[in-house]
């Protein structure tokens, strides 16, 4: 990697200096109280598989050609139930242990973004999905608890997929609400976590669907959606937040997709710099420059609601392993179908190894960090994706807090 100097950078960065700190006001009385935005990881990886994430547990296919296990419904579907059960349970009991909890608030995160299935809370007997989620999900909450943070739990993963990636627990098509019963079991799924917020006062805030698609479900259906779960969760648990997704439209649409009654909302947008074409090929001070235009961007639609940058990392390149999708390559040295290599010569080669990094590609993953969270607390605040990774080490908050990537506490300061 060519990593150019970063004087043009540091005078975009200087915009973002001494404007974050906006309050992470939330529904429960105690955390509103705090003037420190949101700072959070996702765990993701957990209840919701993703081959790069966790590529341990999808090594045994790696050299299938055309194998169907490319996702969570696919894993149990092909291991059957019991085995599946098995596999997973053994997984959900050490993926997240309460030492990552303990260190992430030595780290001083603060807030816990839990993404789930619908099928670990309003499951369909049909579908290959296994259950026994909750009591390894109520664990996390009583170590939320005991180290004083804030848990948004996520509904990642709707019937039918509503945005057909892999980490929507089935990969392919988006049918989610093309079936009559979509939408009701969705709705099911929330009443399930309006329940459990009511039983676990660290949870602060719900979020009615990861990411749905605008290109597989209308932006109208997506805000009829988003009233109904408003109405649902409100109903059971009327302390909690309500988190929406901008469905990747633009900021000029934020504002008609969350209706502006919907009070004690969050939008959620979420910025990553790999699977653009031309946001990949920027140079050094081109990704910082990105990173303050979306702060301005979250700074100005947060006035009307509070806004939040729910997932980002620090990888410039898609080179972690089936980023794109279990056996996929990479855009970076264009091993990924259609596409063409960055420049002459790139390659993924140690890209996601630390400790190959220069010092060079360090000191900019530094300042990438920096700009970020600068950027995105001139709105509620952040949620990095993701809190660990077995081997992509952009992705992964811990390896880059203890190696001196992000700053401990992670606030926004001068690089000069």
């Amino acid at each position: 990697m060519f990593i150019k100097p970063l004087t043009a950078a540091a005078v975009c960065l200087a915009a973002c200096i001494g404007i974050s700190g906006a309050l992470a006001a939330s529904a429960r009385a105690d955390i509103a109280q705090t003037a420190e935005p949101i700072r959070g990881v996702n765990l993701g990886g957990l209840f919701v598989l993703e081959p790069w994430i966790t590529p341990s547990l999808f090594e045994e296919w790696a050299h299938t050609a055309n194998t169907p296990v490319v996702d969570e419904w696919n894993y149990c579907a092909i291991l059957g139930k019991h085995e599946c059960q098995s596999r997973l349970t053994r997984h959900w009991g050490s993926w997240v242990q309460e030492q990552d909890i303990a260190t992430l608030s030595d780290l001083r995160i603060n807030t816990l973004r839990i993404p789930l299935g619908y099928w670990a809370l309003a499951p369909n007997g049909s579908d290959p999905y296994v259950q026994g989620q909750i009591p390894f999900l109520e664990q996390i909450l009583n170590w939320a608890s005991k180290y004083q943070m804030r848990v948004i739990l996520d509904l990642h993963g709707a019937p039918g997929s509503q945005n057909g990636f892999d980490n929507s627990g089935l990969r392919g098509d988006i049918r989610w609400t093309k079936r009559p019963s979509d939408v009701p079991r969705t709705l099911d799924a929330l009443a399930s976590l309006a329940r459990i917020a009511n039983q676990n006062p660290s949870v602060v805030a719900i979020q009615a669907v990861n990411e749905p698609a605008n290109w597989g479900v209308s932006k109208e259906t997506i805000t009829q959606f988003y009233i109904q779960a408003y109405n649902t969760i409100k109903s059971i648990a009327p302390q909690v937040a309500i988190v929406f997704h901008d469905a990747f439209l633009p900021a000029s649409e934020w504002e008609s997709l969350v209706p502006r009654n919907l009070t004690d909302s969050i939008l959620d947008t979420h910025i990553y710099h790999m699977f653009v074409d031309d946001v990949i090929r920027f140079n050094a001070d081109e990704h910082i420059r990105k990173a303050c235009t979306d702060g301005q961007t979250i700074r100005n639609f947060n006035q009307r609601t509070r806004t939040i940058c729910g997932e980002f990392s620090l990888a410039n390149t898609d080179c972690a392993r089936w980023l794109n999708g279990f056996q996929k390559g990479a855009r970076w040295d264009g091993t990924l179908p259609g596409s063409q290599p960055v420049a002459n010569g790139a390659s993924c080669h140690n890209q996601e190894n630390m400790d190959a990094w220069s010092d060079n590609k360090r000191a900019f993953m530094q300042r990438f960090a920096m700009a970020q969270i600068q950027a995105y607390e001139q709105g509620t605040g952040w949620i990095f994706w993701n809190f660990k990774t077995e081997s992509a080490d952009s992705w992964n908050y811990i390896k880059l807090a203890r190696n001196g990537i992000f700053p401990t506490p992670p606030i926004g300061r001068s690089l000069n």
